[in-house]
This record gives C-alpha cells, structure tokens and sequence, in this order.
C-alpha cells in the first residue's frame, strides 16, 4: 500500500495525529500537508478537525484550502471528514453566530440545546454512544461488517442537519435528542465521532476505508 497515498489538511487544529496513526496502522501512506499539489497528487483526502467552526474556517481560506478541497472532491477521490470536519462541509453553522462553511453537503449545523424537557442536558457529549442505521445499508459503504448499535467516541457540542435525509449515513441518539452522526454523498464519507479513537471497531472503518481509496485508484 506504500504508493497508495492519504493526504490530511493540515488545519493546525486537534486530532490529525491520531488520524495519521490510524490510517498507518492499516497500511497506508500518509502525508500531513496544506500544499495544493502534494493534496491533488493523493489518493485521498482526509479532513480532521476539532474545536470552532469559524476558526476553522478562517485557517483553511487563509492557505487557500478551500478551493483546492472543492477541486480535490470533484476529482471523484475519496473524502473524509472527522468531528468538526464533517461539520465543515456543510453552508452554515449557528456557532458564534452564523459562519458560512465549505458548502459541500446542502444543510446546517446547529446546538445541542441546552435544556430537553426543563431538564438541564451536558454539553459538550464527550461519551462512548451507539451509532444506528441511518437512510442506506451500511454493506455498500465503508461501515460494512459494523453491527448497528456498534458504540463509537464522540466528543461534540453541535450536530449536522442535512436538507437531504438520503444522505444520512448513521444516526445517533444524545438526551433524546436523534441526530445525524455520519453521512454519504458521492465520494464524500463524514463522521461526527472519532473511528480513531474508537477501538477495534474504529480500526475496522479504516481498514474498510481503505479498501475502498484502493478500489477507487484501480477504477473499481
């Protein structure tokens, strides 16, 4: 798999290690960059991302990551997003306001409110939480051999509202409240937990993302 290459956006912000080891750990070749060329010569792309929404933002326009993310997904190479990245592709988050986002995935992203039937709920989720079956089968997408129920990490204060509900990969459950906890389009797979910090089972997700970075470089 050494010429089987994975580039992760550089954003300065939270989890790009543990990502990088993760997608090592199965083989992969990896490569932590902002660098336009080096980004579209890789097999894949990853976008990691932990923290605000707007800041984060603001990083990838200043490197002008932006456009060279719009033009790495409309190669048809595989991309993923991880947390806030996941977040990211989407036009708008109530954060601070409302903070424009990469537009990738039509929807918004919103608060987990801070109170569920009068009752005072913890935010941010920082737990180990059961992610169910959202609007495809799982055995076409890289959670195949993942049972539903599986529990994955998540730490997150803000969930993604897709305008389209086919999208919706895998939905979680917090205080009652049902989300969207993954997502599907095309050649873009995004999760709201941490399949890095996950276990096993996350390890699996990276062993399935890979399979499917090698299908897409054969033309499968």
């Amino acid at each position: 798999m050494e010429n089987t290459r994975v580039a992760i956006i550089d954003n300065d912000m939270g989890n790009m290690f543990s990502v990088k080891n993760a997608l090592e750990k199965v083989g992969l070749a990896v490569e932590i960059t902002k660098d336009r060329g080096h980004i579209m010569k890789a097999d894949a792309l990853v976008l990691p991302g932990v923290g605000a929404f707007g800041s984060a933002m603001k990083h990838l326009n200043e490197h002008g990551l932006v456009e060279t993310i719009k033009a790495f997904v409309e190669t048809g190479k595989p991309f993923i997003g991880i947390c806030l990245g996941l977040q990211l592709l989407f036009e708008e988050s109530e954060e601070f306001g409302n903070s424009p986002g990469l537009a990738l995935i039509k929807g918004r992203v919103v608060r987990f409110p801070q109170h569920v039937n009068q009752e005072e709920i913890k935010v941010p989720q920082i737990a180990w939480n059961k992610i169910m079956k959202g609007n495809m089968e799982w055995e076409r997408t890289v959670l195949k051999n993942i049972t539903a129920g599986e529990y994955m990490y998540f730490v997150h204060s803000y969930y993604v509202v897709p305008n389209d509900e086919k999208v919706i990969l895998t939905k979680t459950s917090y205080e009652g409240i049902e989300y969207c906890s993954a997502i599907q389009q095309n050649n873009i797979v995004a999760f709201q937990f941490h399949p890095e910090k996950s276990g096993l089972k996350g390890l699996e997700i990276y062993e399935n993302i890979k399979e499917w970075i090698i299908r897409s470089k054969e033309g499968k």
